[in-house]
């Protein structure tokens, strides 16, 4: 009682007590969890702009659902870019004073083919209605919220797009090739030179006399820091420790399989008496036999020859019904097949030549049905006329542009796959058949190219996995070398072992896929929450990854070795050329060959469009002093691409006057214009402030 009126006398103390307790518990356990590392709340800031977690986790969730198989990270880096890209051009229209009105998005609305050919929203001459369109709008805006809201994101989205393509306009208006400058290529083009040459290639000096130091590297990447620019980045080593079948355990699967062919005798627990039960060879309920002692289910699907395995079709193809196959592999499974027979014409092959009609689904065609089905009478005669022009009209006339550039080739196809009346024309007659058929997209000139017969079979297939102990063994091992590496070189402790170290993998915050391994999201967070020198093992379905992190790289300049394998040659062949020029100092090139045991060469009608040397390559600064230099004068030591050069010119030819250049003007217009937009946006990328936070919530 004593005790207890004393605590209670110093509660207080007691309570501060045990909150500190508690406070560095928590904080502990947040340190440890790496709590705090998520401090922000935004995804990421591009220029200022912060970008909430909650909306990009919303868009992602949207990316995510609209394409199947898209894992979260993918979602993730395509809606990431996507706000990048608006970010920066919508900084762009703000100063340019780009805006989309509303007569201006009901004409962005209306260019769209799934409204403008949509019946609902035509007037009776077949033309987009812009009050049709709206009083769908205001219908479903009161009937369903869900759809108003989708409406409205998707109209944003059309609203970003008609500003982008005016933005790129404007930028593609601003690319114009003057006269002047078409001459000026015509006369690169065209303009000739001839000259002699000296030259001594920097591979004859070795990159160990050249070595280059890490001071060299920075000073140079610091001349231009935009340039080599780098995110953040892990560097892992690792071992992988595979979990397969042994021979061993391959032996007891192919056994099993073939145990399976003949009858056998089984001890019947309940009469105490031996059952003789059927194989593979004389069941007579071969679908239960297959569902109980396969791996793969029964498929009663005929398969045509091109569709059985490579390395089996021809026997698998060709076995008479009743008659066995195996056991064989195939895809990590021992096999054992049994024929039922064969089908005639399971699948066949088709071209086809569309003609549409206005009104026809997906149809942009302004004819009647009546123009439509004359005019494709008109190609079938063509057609029949002669067959073996069927591609070429397929080519000029065919209006389906998924089969059109491929001469109107629809490829093999099942029954089901095609509209009745097409399917019923194929299937029903013979190859080499040609003719006309109408469907609800319009008339079908459909040539019969080929048929295919197929095979049913029943097939026994059992996958080679490794046993227990196998896995049992796969998995000490990688312990052990886990516990090994902990305390000793990696690539020692991996030598000991007998294992091998997989070249280092370079990983990005949000790189979801490991080369050699596919997609290990869990190591690169590990990576990326562990100082240099962690080992971690790592359970994949195939067997086990222990990696270790090797090296992080903070966000800066490139890394040093990166550097070094990016512009390292560019900066060795500087101190080559240094060292090539004393030997070539001759006042002639004879004098020059002689002094480096180079020969001299000619370089014969050369021109300045493309440089390229004959047995040397493109050599731009090289065939830019031959142009400037008069005939008999011998050149300064020149630092090429290859190596170091000395000319002498020996004749120059100017190209003849030309009428026009307006096939040069076209060509360059469309060369500076082409790559307009991908080039601005990555200037405005690079030029950017991007902070990219969503690592921290990933």
């Amino acid at each position: 009682m004593a005790v207890l009126s004393k605590i209670r006398q110093r509660s207080l103390l007691v309570a501060i007590i045990v909150g500190f307790a508690l406070l560095a518990f928590v904080i502990g356990a947040l340190i440890e969890n790496g709590g705090f590392k998520s401090s922000s709340k935004d995804a990421g800031t591009i220029n200022g702009n912060d970008i909430p977690f909650a909306d990009f986790r919303e868009k992602v969730d949207v990316a995510q659902k609209s394409q199947q198989g898209m894992s979260i990270t993918q979602a993730s880096n395509g809606v990431w870019e996507q706000e990048v890209k608006s970010i920066l051009l919508d900084e762009q229209f703000e100063k340019l004073g780009l805006r989309i009105g509303d007569d201006q998005l009901i004409n962005v609305i209306k260019d769209d083919p799934q409204f403008a050919n949509n019946p609902q929203f035509q007037n009776a001459a077949g033309k987009f209605d812009k009050a049709k369109f709206n009083e769908f709008l205001s219908s479903r805006k009161n009937a369903s919220p869900d759809f108003w809201k989708q409406w409205l994101n998707y109209e944003k989205q059309l609203a970003q797009s008609a500003k982008e393509q005016m933005y790129y306009s404007m930028l593609k208006a601003g690319f114009v090739t003057t006269k002047a400058d078409a001459k000026f290529q015509y006369n690169l083009e065209n303009n000739k030179v001839t000259f002699d040459l000296v030259s001594v290639p920097y591979t004859t000096i070795d990159d160990k006399k050249v070595e280059l130091t890490d001071d060299e590297v920075i000073a140079f990447m610091k001349k231009n820091p935009k340039r080599y620019k780098a995110e953040e980045s892990r560097e892992i080593e690792y071992v992988l420790v595979e979990d397969k079948a042994s021979p061993a355990d391959e032996k007891v699967i192919k056994d099993k399989v073939n145990g399976l062919l003949n009858s056998s005798v089984v001890y019947n627990p309940t009469t105490k008496k031996n059952d003789t039960v059927a194989g593979f060879k004389n069941t007579t309920n071969l679908v239960e036999f297959v569902n109980t002692n396969s791996d793969i289910k029964y498929d009663s699907t005929y398969v045509s020859k091109k569709d059985l395995p490579a390395e089996h079709a021809e026997a698998l193809f060709n076995l008479a019904p009743g008659q066995i196959y195996g056991p064989y592999m195939f895809n990590q499974y021992y096999c054992l097949t049994r024929s039922l027979g064969k089908k005639a014409g399971i699948k066949v092959k088709a071209s086809h030549v569309l003609i549409s009609y206005k009104g026809a689904p997906n149809s942009s065609a302004t004819r009647t049905k009546e123009e439509a089905k004359a005019k494709a009478e008109d190609i079938l005669k063509q057609a029949l006329a002669t067959p073996a022009n069927f591609t070429m009209l397929a080519f000029t006339n065919s209006e389906d542009p998924g089969s059109k550039q491929r001469g109107g080739d629809l490829d093999y196809f099942s029954k089901g796959q095609m509209v009745k009346n097409f399917e019923n024309f194929v299937f029903g007659n013979p190859v080499g058949k040609i003719g006309l058929v109408e469907t609800e997209f319009g008339f079908h000139i459909i040539n019969v190219t080929d048929k295919q017969d197929g095979v049913r079979l029943a097939i026994i297939a059992q996958k080679i996995i490794p046993s227990e102990a196998t896995s049992d063994a796969a998995f000490a091992k990688a312990t052990n070398f886990e516990m090994a590496a902990q305390n000793k070189d990696f690539a020692t402790a991996a030598k000991e072992m007998k294992l091998t170290v997989a070249p280092v993998a370079k990983l990005m915050a949000m790189d979801e896929g490991i080369q050699g391994v596919g997609q290990q999201r869990e190591i690169v967070r590990w990576a990326y929450d562990s100082k240099p020198g962690a080992v971690k093992r790592f359970n994949l379905p195939t067997g086990h990854i222990i990696a270790r992190l090797k090296k992080v790289n903070e966000a800066g300049l490139f890394p040093v070795e990166d550097a070094k394998n990016y512009f390292g040659s560019k900066l060795r062949n500087e101190k080559k050329a240094e060292m090539i020029k004393a030997k070539m100092a001759g006042a002639t090139l004879e004098a020059v060959s002689k002094a480096t045991g180079s020969p001299i060469k000619e370089a014969k009608d050369v021109a300045a469009a493309g440089s390229f040397i004959e047995s040397i390559g493109p050599e731009s600064k090289v065939v830019g002093t031959a142009f400037s230099l008069k005939p008999g004068v011998v050149s300064e030591t020149i630092n090429g691409n290859s190596g170091v050069f000395r000319i002498k010119v020996k004749s120059t030819t100017k190209a003849a006057a030309a009428k026009d250049f307006k096939d040069i003007t076209t060509r360059l217009n469309s060369q500076s214009r082409g790559s307009v937009s991908g080039r601005v946006y990555q200037t405005l990328k690079t030029d950017a402030e991007i902070s990219d936070n969503r690592a921290q919530f990933n």
